[in-house]
């Protein structure tokens, strides 16, 4: 399947490469951020976004990460959700990042943590991107998430399709994607979404392989499909880490010359906090 994108197009642009991050929880893990950080930055990423958790319960410490990481030379784009939080203390943070320099945001609904009975007034991320714009007009980018296989908690795949554009025409700014390992479904998605008006740039978000049992745990939660012919490789070396890591490499790779040269502007990389593999992955891609 062909991407809606044309070759002249992809040409004409040089492809955009950004990074994940999450808040680090402890003093040990921050300083494996940092460490992590230092080691990426000499790849030039456009930017780097760090998450926010449930109902914002890292909040303070998305903050932190993103002053750091500016602090590195980075562009840092935060996650904002807006499930279970107010538009006052939405507005507070706001506030926050614009005082901060901060330009770029990534727009989500978010999930509600448990316990948590009040969704909020805020339910979707439509409602939050048209509140962002409301709140600080064009001082933001704005990222919004995009899922190519479907969110696992949509309808159906024009349903989903539908929130999508939606959120677009809030005025989101360019989408990152769910991590997927079938191109075609990243392309499919990218050509029924220009069908219905959407000209932004979609990204393809990129996870790279090195633990298997970790990886099948996300895919499951987030309803991110493993072709069954990578999970019985996977399955199959055991413990072996080196051969999940080289294994786990040659199908990254592969995936992402796939959506560059079939005209995907850019690839955002899922680090889990970890330099070598997304690194290992540029660094062939950049031959």
């Amino acid at each position: 399947m062909s991407s809606s994108l044309s070759p002249d197009a992809a040409a004409d642009a040089a492809p955009v490469y950004s990074l994940e991050f999450f808040p680090p929880r402890d003093i040990a893990a921050q300083e494996r951020l940092v460490r992590t950080a230092k080691q990426l930055q000499g790849l030039h990423p456009h930017f780097a976004s760090v998450t926010f958790g449930a109902g914002g319960s890292t909040r303070d410490g998305t903050m932190l990460a993103v002053s750091m990481l500016q602090k590195l030379g980075y562009e840092a784009a935060p996650h904002l959700s807006c499930i279970g939080s107010t538009p006052e203390s939405l507005r507070d943070i706001l506030y926050a990042y614009r005082q901060a320099g901060i330009r770029r945001l990534v727009a989500l609904r978010g999930d509600m943590p448990s316990g948590m009975g009040d969704m909020g007034e805020l339910r979707y991320a439509r409602d939050l991107v048209e509140f962002i714009r409301r709140e600080t007009g064009d001082w933001f980018h704005i990222e919004v998430a995009a899922y190519p296989e479907m969110h696992p908690q949509a309808q159906g795949p024009e349903a989903d399709l539908d929130r999508f554009v939606e959120k677009m025409q809030a005025g989101a700014d360019s989408a990152i994607t769910q991590y997927f390992f079938n191109a075609d479904a990243y392309f499919d998605f990218v050509d029924r979404a220009t069908a219905k008006g959407v000209l932004a740039p979609i990204v393809p978000g990129i996870m790279p392989i090195t633990n298997y049992t970790q990886l099948a745990r996300f895919s499951d939660m987030c309803g991110a499909e493993i072709p069954r012919w990578i999970r019985l490789r996977l399955a199959s070396y055991g413990d072996d880490r080196a051969s999940i890591r080289a294994f786990g490499h040659d199908v990254v790779t592969e995936l992402c010359q796939t959506l560059l040269d079939g005209g995907a502007p850019g690839l955002h990389f899922y680090t889990m906090n970890q330099a070598d593999a997304t690194q290992a992955v540029w660094k062939e891609l950049e031959r």
